[in-house]
C-alpha cells in the first residue's frame, strides 16, 4: 500500500469537533503546564508524549484528576523493558476511580444492559456503587484478601461489572472466561492462577435459546481445589446449588464501599491469549496501569465524557470486555449487550445502537464485513443520530469495510480502525478524534507510544512493511505472567528479537503522513521469493468477491526447500468452486495484490477455524499441514470449532501419502 496521502480523506473533522475535542484542550493545558508544544496539532503532541516520557504521563494523571493515596516519587522509576517501574511509591485503587460519578450524579445511568429483545434496562450510578460496597464487604467476610484471586464464569451483564468492581476494591486480583467456553478451556486458565471465589451462572441466552450450564459449573466446582465460595447468578432462574451462595443476598447491603489502597503495580487482573498452540499464558495487568492507560485511551483517542454512551460488542472472555468497564472511568454509559450479534437478524447491533443512543459503537471488522454482505442498510433503517463514531478491531477493517460504513451509516461519520491486543488490554494505534481517515488505514498511533515498523536488523522503516515494535514502556503493559517465576516466557514472548524492544507480532506499515496499516501477523507471514505479505492483504482482497464467505491463507515452507501456498475458502451457500471462481480468486489477488501471491491451490472447506474470541487460527492449521499431530498443533479447549480442524489434519496425510 502506499505511503502517500489519499488527495481526499474519507472523513475530516469539521473545526468545531476538532476544538471541542478532549484532546485538543489537553495539549492547550499542557503546553500551558508542562511545555507541550502549542502548535502542530496531534502530529507535534505525539512527538512530545514519547520525546518527554514521563512529563507526558504526569501531565496525564493531573488532567483526569488521578488521586493517589498516598504521592508516587517519579513518573518512571525504571524503564527498562521488561520490568518498568511505573509511579513507585504511589497507592491508588481502580473502583474507586470507576465508581467517582457515583457522588455526584448518583441517579445518571452507569449501566445499560442489552439481551436479545433490544430492550434497555438501565442501572444508576447510586445503584451500581451501592452492590459494589455491598459485594465487596461480603468479599472481605468470605476471607478475601488483596492478591487473592477471584474468577468469574459470567456472560456480560451487569452482576459482571459488579464482580469486576468489588474484587478490586478489596485489592483482589480479577479473571474471567464468558459461558459459552467449556470446562476444559476454563479450567485451562483458572487453574494456573487458582482462584478463591467463583461467580457463575446457571446459563445464558444466545440466538434465541437457553443454553443451560449447570454441569459445566459443576466440573469446574470439582476441579477448582481453591475455591472457598461460589456464587450462583440464576439468569435461567434456577434456585442456587448446595454449597453455593446467592447473589441477590451478597449485593442487598447498603453500606459504603471500602476501596483498599493498593500499589500502582498491584496487579488488577488476570487476561489469557488466545493458547492456540498450547496453555494460554496468563497475562497480569496492573491497577495504576490499567488506569492511566484507559483513561488517556478512552478519554483523548475516543473522546468519552459523562455525556456519552460507550457500545463495543464483545463477551468477558476478550479484554475488550475489560476495555468497555473502563468506560466508568470516564463517567460514561456503559451499554453490556448480552446475546448473539447476529439475532434476530444480521442487523442486531445496530438495532442495539439505535436503542441505547450510543455515541461510540465498537464492533469487529468481520461484522461489518457480514452487514455489507448481507445488504444491511444501517442508516436508512436505524435512527443512528447519535453515533459519533464507529470503532472496529479484532481484525484490519478492509478498504471495503470503511467505504460501506461512510455510504451505508452516514457520510460525516469518524470510523475508527485499531489495533492493540490482550497483552497490553489497549490500543498501540487507532482513533485521533482530529485527524482525517483514510481509506484502510489507522489515523495514528496512540499518545506515549512509540510505535515504529522495523526490518529485520532494527532500522525503522516509513512506508514499507516491517514488524511492530514499542520502544518505549506503556503503563498497561504486563507486570508479569503468572507462574513464570522467572520471567522467561514473559521476554521470550516480546523481547527476543529485539531485547529490550516490545516486539508484538503484527506486520505493519507506517506511512509518512503518520498513519498506519496492519498487514496481519507476522509469525504467519506470507513470504514468497522473498517478498512479504500478510495474511489479512489476502483476505481483504478476496472477501471482497460475493461468492466467499471467508478465507484462510497458509504459506508453508517445505523440507525440500520448496514453499506451498494454498488458499483455503468457505463458500457462500449454494455457490460452486468452479474453473471461473477459481480463476477470478487468482486474478483478483494478481491483480490487487502481487503475481507472487497468486495461491497454489484453492480449496474448499466447510469452515474457517477460529479462537473463541474470533480470530482466525493461522498457525496451528500451519503447523498439521506441517503434519504435527492434532493434540500438539492446537490447544483443543481454545477452538470454536474443533471438528473444522479435522479437515485440514486429513488433508495434511493425504498430502504426505502422495
Amino acid at each position: 500500500m502506499s505511503s502517500a496521502a489519499p488527495t481526499e480523506p474519507l472523513w475530516q473533522p469539521d473545526e468545531e469537533r476538532i476544538a471541542k475535542a478532549a484532546v485538543t484542550r489537553f495539549q492547550a493545558w499542557a503546553a500551558e503546564h508542562h511545555g507541550a508544544p502549542a502548535d502542530g496539532g496531534y502530529a507535534a503532541l505525539h512527538r512530545w508524549s514519547v520525546e518527554e516520557l514521563e512529563t507526558f504521563w504526569q501531565a496525564v494523571v493531573e488532567w483526569f484528576d488521578l488521586r493517589f493515596s498516598t504521592p508516587y516519587e517519579r513518573v518512571l522509576g525504571d524503564r527498562a523493558m521488561p520490568g518498568a517501574d511505573w509511579f513507585p511509591g504511589a497507592t491508588l485503587n481502580y473502583a474507586e476511580h470507576a465508581l467517582r460519578a457515583a457522588v455526584e450524579r448518583p441517579h445518571d445511568t452507569a449501566l445499560l444492559h442489552v439481551d436479545e429483545t433490544h430492550d434497555p434496562a438501565p442501572t444508576t450510578w447510586g445503584e451500581l456503587r451501592r452492590q459494589v460496597g455491598s459485594l465487596a464487604a461480603e468479599l472481605r467476610a468470605l476471607g478475601v484478601r488483596p492478591g487473592d484471586r477471584v474468577s468469574g464464569y459470567l456472560p456480560n451483564v451487569p452482576q459482571s461489572v459488579v464482580a469486576l468492581l468489588a474484587t478490586a476494591a478489596v485489592g483482589a486480583v480479577w479473571t474471567s472466561c464468558a459461558p459459552d467456553f467449556g470446562a476444559r478451556s476454563v479450567l485451562d486458565r483458572f487453574q494456573q492462577v487458582e482462584p478463591v471465589v467463583l461467580f457463575t451462572v446457571d446459563g445464558y441466552r444466545y440466538g434465541g435459546k437457553e443454553h443451560d450450564r449447570r454441569d459445566t459449573v459443576a466440573e469446574l466446582r470439582a476441579e477448582l481445589p481453591t475455591l472457598r465460595a461460589v456464587v450462583h447468578i440464576p439468569l435461567l432462574g434456577t434456585p442456587a446449588p448446595e454449597g453455593t451462595l446467592a447473589w441477590d443476598d451478597l449485593v442487598a447491603a447498603d453500606v459504603e464501599p471500602v476501596f483498599e489502597q493498593v500499589p500502582f503495580s498491584h496487579p488488577l487482573w488476570v487476561l489469557y491469549s488466545s493458547g492456540t498452540t498450547g496453555l494460554p499464558k496468563a497475562i497480569v495487568q496492573s491497577q495504576g496501569g490499567i488506569l492511566v492507560e484507559h483513561v488517556k485511551q478512552l478519554g483523548l483517542h475516543c473522546d468519552l465524557g459523562p455525556d456519552d454512551v460507550f457500545f463495543w460488542y464483545t463477551s468477558t472472555g476478550w479484554m475488550m470486555w475489560n476495555f468497555l468497564v473502563s468506560g466508568l472511568l470516564t463517567g460514561t454509559t456503559v451499554v453490556l449487550y448480552d446475546g448473539s450479534p447476529g439475532y434476530p437478524d444480521t442487523a442486531a447491533q445496530w438495532r442495539v445502537a439505535e436503542r441505547t443512543g450510543a455515541t461510540l459503537y465498537g464492533t469487529s471488522a468481520a461484522y461489518v464485513m457480514a452487514c455489507a454482505k448481507a445488504d444491511v442498510h444501517p442508516g436508512r433503517d436505524f435512527d443512528l443520530s447519535a453515533v459519533r463514531c464507529v470503532a472496529t478491531t479484532g481484525s484490519p477493517l478492509p478498504p471495503d469495510g470503511f467505504r460501506w460504513l461512510h455510504d451505508e451509516v452516514r457520510e460525516n461519520l469518524w470510523i475508527a480502525s485499531v489495533s492493540g491486543g490482550t497483552d497490553v488490554c489497549s490500543c498501540f494505534a487507532g482513533a485521533v478524534p482530529t485527524l482525517p481517515v483514510h481509506i484502510g488505514e489507522l489515523q495514528a498511533a496512540g499518545l506515549g507510544t512509540d510505535l515504529q515498523s522495523w526490518d529485520p536488523s532494527g532500522k525503522p522503516l516509513t512506508g514499507e512493511v516491517g514488524e511492530l515494535v514499542v520502544t518505549n514502556p506503556m503503563p498497561s503493559m504486563p507486570i508479569h505472567f503468572w507462574n513464570d517465576p522467572d520471567g522467561s516466557r514473559y521476554r521470550d514472548s516480546y523481547f527476543e528479537m529485539f531485547p529490550g524492544v516490545w516486539r508484538h507480532g503484527d506486520w505493519i506499515t507506517i506511512t509518512d503522513h503518520g498513519s498506519v496499516v496492519i498487514h496481519g501477523r507476522s509469525d504467519s507471514t506470507l513470504n514468497r521469493q522473498g517478498v512479504r505479505m500478510g495474511s489479512a492483504d489476502i483476505y481483504e482482497a478476496v472477501e471482497r468477491l460475493p461468492e466467499i464467505r471467508e478465507s484462510l491463507v497458509i504459506g508453508l515452507e517445505e523440507p525440500d526447500g520448496g514453499y506451498w501456498m494454498p488458499l483455503f475458502v468457505h463458500l457462500v451457500e449454494g455457490v460452486t468452486l468452479d474453473e471461473d471462481l477459481i480463476d477470478r480468486i487468482k486474478r483478483t489477488i494478481r491483480a490487487e495484490l502481487s503475481p507472487r501471491h497468486v495461491p497454489d491451490e484453492i480449496i474448499e472447506v466447510p469452515g474457517v477455524p477460529h479462537t473463541l474470541t474470533g480470530k482466525r487460527i493461522e498457525v496451528p492449521v500451519k503447523r498439521l499441514l506441517q503434519g504435527t499431530p492434532l493434540a500438539k498443533a492446537v490447544n483443543a479447549g481454545s477452538v470454536d470449532d474443533l471438528g473444522l480442524l479435522h479437515f485440514y489434519e486429513r488433508l495434511a496425510a493425504e498430502r504426505r501419502r502422495r
